[in-house]
């Protein structure tokens, strides 16, 4: 039975829940909110939630490991399953992009977002299907590890509840019809 991965990147702990670099995590929790899989084992540096789906068994994971070390966790969980890199999705935050917007892509470099490019170099390929979810650009000259650990504002709340909506839809889609089809659907959707 085929198996799908997908990893919600941030850090672990009550200080950083709702920042914007949890944006990952949020999805995750959404997707387990949607698909209530029950209770999640602690294994492999993660948090995990098994699913049965159409299409075979997906893994919800949330690494324990901090965002910058995330590969380790991926690693471990991929080799264990035999899961191949491009049927691991890896859900990201992303200051390159506008608050709200998600861009799937089907590999490529990780773009300065340290968690996927720990995951790039503990696989050894690029070929990794990213979510990346837009949580917009540091003000003035604030630092950027700074701002991603800052909480989203009051007034960027629902907008970014929001992208976790569509983000988790998407993931969804993923699991269905592969990044091609949510690469087409999602991307342009987000950018009209």
């Amino acid at each position: 039975m085929p198996m799908k991965l997908v990893v919600g990147l941030g850090n672990p702990g009550a200080q950083y829940v709702g920042t914007r670099h949890n944006a990952g995590f949020d999805v995750i929790v959404e997707l387990v909110r949607r698909w209530q899989p029950g209770k999640s084992q602690m294994k492999f540096s993660s948090e995990i939630w098994e699913v049965f789906a159409d299409k075979g068994k997906v893994l919800l994971i949330t690494p324990t490991t901090y965002m910058n070390r995330s590969g380790e966790a991926v690693q471990q969980i991929t080799r264990f399953y035999q899961v191949l890199p491009q049927d691991v999705a890896v859900v990201c935050d992303d200051i390159n992009l506008p608050l709200g917007r998600v861009r799937w892509r089907a590999s490529g470099s990780a773009g300065g977002q340290k968690g996927l490019a720990d995951i790039i170099q503990s696989l050894g390929t690029d070929e990794i299907p990213r979510l990346r979810l837009g949580v917009g650009r540091p003000p003035g000259q604030m630092d950027a590890a700074a701002f991603v650990l800052s909480r989203f504002r009051s007034e960027e709340r629902g907008e970014s509840e929001i992208m976790t909506a569509i983000a988790a839809d998407s993931v969804e889609a993923w699991v269905a019809d592969g990044v091609v089809s949510v690469m087409n659907r999602f991307n342009r959707s987000s950018e009209e």
